[in-house]
């Protein structure tokens, strides 16, 4: 038995309850009489809807047949070996599952060396080696692909990434090893950091012939049957593969500065995964693929980064941010028995604003049914529909949809001034009007006067008491929060509010409508400002006070840094827009105005009409001096250290008496809100698997938010 089975072995002791990919051998005549082909067949006996993964296990069956391929070979009976993947799936690499179960550095180290010496046989096969991406590959995936001779991919090939930095890893199979060999530093940058660290961009499989990662790219009605006649021909001498030389010197270099300049703009040093891949990838520039001991060394670095990884906090709390995402988005926590949930056949929206119109064009687009707006007068109205037709054109120029489609969706959305006429027919009606509580009491009084007694009544308040809002109805049961976050068509997040009366029917109705409109639907109370906006106001709130009372705007700025934040907080706060950033914290003071406080500067600049603190000058990011002299501030100036902990120790008390009032089920719902709602880093784990890290939630609350093992290394 080798050493590679033995660490496998253990492995797959390790994670029992693995879905083994099974490594299925068959042989093929070659057409042009190039000769016999082992095809290998990664299948893990499940349809698309369950990805073929990389487990111990997994590894074990595909050593299994190249034990086989590899006698075969020598004995001549087949001249070349080729690999695939089952229906719509390649591979998508390691299978987390087992991974977040590793509490030793010695088996975290024993996976990468098993993947390694198993990937590293392919490429010592005697014969060539052929990669078909007939469809869904990462990670792992892409990995097997990189150790053969050739690559084909399918045009139809809808998701190919290496995202393990997005993760909290490195390619540590020889992604970091071997891309940047085979299509120069820049493409490897690009694929390992760039896409990785933006929220995990997917090439297309056009994509991934232009970069050189394939070699030959087919349609996918006869992928395979075209894979297999193109590697007959390259077998034939019929089709030669040219490969672009690679720049070794300066370009080498630049690029990965470049890398670490694009790191640095997202994780700001504060996540160690990027900097990792990119020391290997550097390292690189003296490897070749022709060379196996100078990619052997690329490869221990990688097993030696995989382990360190494996057993730190970024990864773990990446894995969580993935379960969070994933799985606990899939079934909403406290949501009602989705049998419950009536049918929505129409849909109303009150106003007509830029609000109201981004939410009449989701609903129509994915609940495909009739909307209609309506609003104080017929100019508005007007401008709301017309708003939704452009944006269906721009869709139909970009060709995200067709013609057919196109004319189906600007169908679907009309305005009507009367709502009697509007929405007696309608069977959920959602208003998004002025952030006032009388102005939207009024209006749900006179929807309830007009529609059927089984219509929802939502509401998109961002901070308002749902409960007082619907206190006047004479059926408050079906009135729930319905929060989107702008802008509407890119934020995943819904915070659904149930009421103190809200029934069971209608907020299975809600969710319902929520999972259509592709939605991360979260349940909350009924409490101030729901979770986001409460977090997010304490936070800036904090912030707020530290330059009130003499802290300067840099200071405060690089204070956050490593937190490694989307934005800084100005730059938030601009986003927000200061007058609804001073409306959510009068409406919190109001609620608690022990911890929120409304600050005078930001009400002298919502005064005086600004747009936030900055402006642009040359080129440069400068405070506003119109805006400074606005201010007035206090002579207590903090140390970045000291802002840091006080904003942190703020938001850390937040969410422990949110918790103690039962806004949310459980503080991963906090995190999924974050992360979906507010841009919360996935490398930190959104908010709570962070301050248990730094050992925020014990100073301020005496205790963690999540049990060891969640977001952390198993004890």
């Amino acid at each position: 038995m080798s050493n590679t089975t033995e660490l496998l072995k253990r492995g797959a002791e390790l994670f029992p309850g693995e879905v083994v990919t099974t490594a299925h051998v068959r042989h093929l005549d070659l057409p042009l009489q190039a000769g016999k082909l082992a095809l290998i067949t990664l299948d893990n006996g499940f349809d698309h809807t369950k990805p073929t993964t990389f487990g111990p296990g997994s590894l074990l069956k595909l050593e299994e047949a190249l034990d086989q391929v590899e006698a075969e070979a020598a004995a001549g009976k087949v001249v070349a070996v080729a690999i695939t993947g089952k229906p719509f799936i390649f591979a998508v690499g390691a299978d987390l599952k087992g991974v977040e179960l590793l509490k030793e550095h010695g088996d975290a180290l024993a996976i990468g060396k098993g993947g390694h010496e198993v990937f590293k046989r392919i490429a010592a096969l005697p014969v060539p080696t052929f990669t078909f991406y007939n469809g869904a590959a990462m990670g792992g995936g892409v990995e097997i692909g990189l150790h053969c001779s050739y690559r084909t991919v399918s045009s139809g090939l809808p998701a190919f990434s290496l995202p393990e930095v997005f993760l909290g890893l490195v390619p540590g199979w020889g992604g970091c090893t071997i891309l940047p060999n085979l299509v120069g530093p820049a493409n490897a940058v690009k694929v390992i950091i760039e896409n990785s660290m933006s929220q995990n961009k997917q090439l297309k499989g056009k994509e991934v012939f232009e970069l050189g990662i394939a070699d030959a790219i087919f349609e996918p009605a006869d992928f395979l049957e075209q894979s297999i006649l193109w590697a007959a021909k390259v077998l034939k001498g019929e089709v030669t593969v040219e490969r672009p030389e690679i720049d070794r010197g300066d370009n080498w270099d630049q690029c990965i500065a470049w890398g670490r300049a694009v790191a640095d703009a997202k994780v700001h040093g504060a996540a160690p995964a990027a900097y990792r891949a990119l020391d290997i990838m550097a390292a690189a520039k003296n490897a070749s693929l022709g060379d196996a001991a100078s990619l052997q060394q690329g490869f221990d670095a990688e097993d030696a980064a995989l382990a360190d990884l494996i057993m730190g906090g970024e990864l773990r709390a990446g894995i969580y941010s993935f379960n969070l995402v994933q799985r606990r988005a899939k079934k909403p926590f406290g949501a009602p028995d989705k049998s419950l949930a009536r049918p929505v056949s129409k849909v109303g929206v009150v106003g007509a604003g830029l609000m109201a119109s981004q939410l009449a064009l989701l609903f129509a687009r994915r609940l495909e049914v009739p909307v209609v707006l309506t609003d104080i007068d017929q100019a508005r109205i007007d401008k709301g529909v017309g708003y939704v037709h452009a944006e269906v054109d721009k869709l139909l120029a970009k060709g995200r949809i067709g013609n057919d489609k196109a004319n189906k969706l600007k169908g679907l959305v009309s305005g009507h001034l009367d709502k009697a006429a509007a929405f007696g027919d309608a069977d959920f009606v959602i208003e998004a009007v002025f952030e006032e509580m009388g102005v939207k009491q009024n209006v749900l009084a006179e929807l309830e006067a007009v529609v059927s007694p089984t219509t929802i009544l939502a509401t998109n308040t961002s901070s308002l008491s749902v409960t007082e809002m619907a206190s006047k109805l004479q059926h408050p049961e079906r009135v729930v929060g319905f929060h989107f976050f702008n802008p509407v068509a890119i934020l995943p997040l819904l915070e659904i509010v149930r009421a103190e009366k809200t029934d069971d029917a209608s907020l299975a109705t809600a969710f319902g409508v929520a999972k259509k409109l592709k939605k991360t639907a979260v349940l909350t109370k009924d409490a101030p400002a729901f979770v986001v906006n409460r977090i997010l106001t304490r936070f800036m709130g904090e912030i707020q006070n530290i330059i009130d009372e003499g802290t300067s705007f840099e200071t405060v700025e690089k204070a956050v840094q490593p937190l490694g934040l989307p934005m800084s907080p100005i730059a938030l706060l601009e986003l927000v827009g200061p007058a609804i950033a001073l409306h959510v914290s009068e409406t919190l003071h109001g609620a608690f105005p022990e911890r929120f406080t409304v600050s005078e500067n930001l009400a002298e600049v919502v005064k005086a009409g600004k747009r936030g603190f900055y402006i642009w000058q040359d080129g440069q990011q400068v405070l506003d001096p119109e805006v400074l002299a606005l201010l007035t501030f206090g002579d207590s100036a903090l140390s970045e250290e000291q802002v840091r902990e006080r904003a942190l120790n703020a938001v850390a008390q937040e969410i422990g008496l949110m918790l103690d009032e039962g806004v949310v089920g459980e503080a991963q719902d906090i995190d999924l809100c974050m992360i979906t709602g507010a841009g919360w880093p996935f490398h930190l784990g959104g908010i709570t698997p962070y301050l248990d890290r730094e050992g925020v939630s014990e100073r301020v609350n005496g205790k963690k938010f999540l049990a060891p093992g969640l977001a952390s290394v198993p004890a």
